[in-house]
């Protein structure tokens, strides 16, 4: 768990560097140069206008960020389906974690290469990845910085709103309360189906930490960036409750 969270803040820090890289204030074109522009930035902002261009004002790249939002998360269920096994299969090893633990409890240097060696093995044993889980994340945060620049740098959605009332360029209290429930609802959905917390204390109180930090933090950052951006955070989380129904419900029903 530590060592999700540590690549986790890891790649957080190389995210806000690569955001960096660019200025957000400077407008997104075909003429745009560098690798980030071209790669991420300039092929979001072309889908998301292209796609609002085929849908009525006052909707149309409120329902093209929907729609885009969407098909990034149906593209990335393979990875999340797979974090969700490997996820599954950490949790059915814990037992044999435990006893690993006990029987190499002390802490001198050749007691805790033995451990390290054994947990690997059972690990290939059982074909459990421990970062598997963080993959999704990986992948997640150069796509959502992306959007981020996409959304601030494309003028033309900065001159429309979503329903007639959200301003897609500006924070929105209404989104970033949404974007703060629905996060606390997916962790809470992901802390339910965790078998493996519920006998583990520390575990259990590190997700409880998150299941309050993880919202609060998000739904701060609604308050502060643009509207269209908590859209895409609203959108994907409410596709992940639902895909976390969808695909727990089997597993569920077998238990």
């Amino acid at each position: 768990m530590r060592k999700k969270y540590g690549i986790l803040i890891t790649f957080l820090v190389i995210a806000v560097i690569l955001a960096g890289c660019t200025q957000v204030d400077e407008p997104i074109t075909s003429d745009s140069e560098g690798f980030w522009n071209t790669i991420f930035v300039y092929p979001l902002s072309w889908v998301i206008t292209t796609i609002a261009s085929y849908f009525p004002v006052h909707v149309d790249f409120g329902l093209a960020i929907i729609l885009v939002t969407v098909v990034i998360r149906l593209i990335l269920v393979p990875l999340n389906v797979k974090q969700i096994k490997s996820t599954k299969a950490m949790q059915e090893i814990q037992p044999q974690l435990q006893e690993l633990q006990k029987k190499y409890a002390s802490k001198d240097a050749n007691t805790q290469q033995k451990l390290q060696q054994e947990t690997m093995q059972l690990f290939q044993k059982n074909g459990v990845n421990p970062l598997a889980g963080c993959l999704p994340i990986l992948v997640q945060m150069p796509i959502f910085i992306a959007m981020y620049h996409a959304i601030m740098r494309t003028r033309e959605i900065g001159e429309h709103d979503f329903l007639g009332f959200i301003q897609l360029d500006e924070p929105n209290a209404i989104l970033a309360i949404l974007t703060a429930l629905f996060t606390f609802l997916q962790q809470k959905l992901m802390m339910s189906t965790n078998s493996s917390a519920n006998s583990n204390p520390q575990m259990k109180l590190q997700l409880q930490i998150m299941l309050y930090v993880m919202p609060i933090m998000i739904g701060v950052m609604g308050f502060i960036l643009p509207s269209a951006l908590a859209l895409y955070w609203v959108t994907g989380n409410v596709f992940m409750i639902c895909q976390t129904l969808l695909i727990n419900k089997p597993m569920m029903a077998k238990k």
